[in-house]
């Protein structure tokens, strides 16, 4: 398979021979190069793990608490209150 974009970082791995061979077969079963698949999989994988980690799905009905706590905010605790004092003190602006 000829390669379409010029790829200028490295990423070199260390893999067991079975793990070679298996990477090897399952290329060759989708007509790609090792580096060409192997890319693909992580890539696949590595944008479902950023994804699960920066982005919130809520349901309807939490969609719809979260609009209403945004628009109607409670009233900050007496905890808390105490907690931002004590920091402005301690880090100074």
């Amino acid at each position: 398979m000829p390669r379409t974009a010029q790829r200028p970082e490295r990423i070199n791995l260390r893999v067991s021979s079975q793990s070679k061979s298996t990477l090897e077969r399952a290329a060759a079963f989708t007509d790609k190069t090792v580096t060409d698949f192997v890319v693909e999989s992580a890539l696949k994988r590595a944008e479902s793990v950023v994804r699960a980690h920066e982005v919130i799905e809520l349901s309807g009905p939490e969609w719809r608490r979260f609009q209403a706590l945004l628009l109607n905010p409670p009233k900050p605790a007496a905890r808390l209150k105490k907690a931002l004092a004590q920091h402005a003190r301690v880090v100074r602006r």
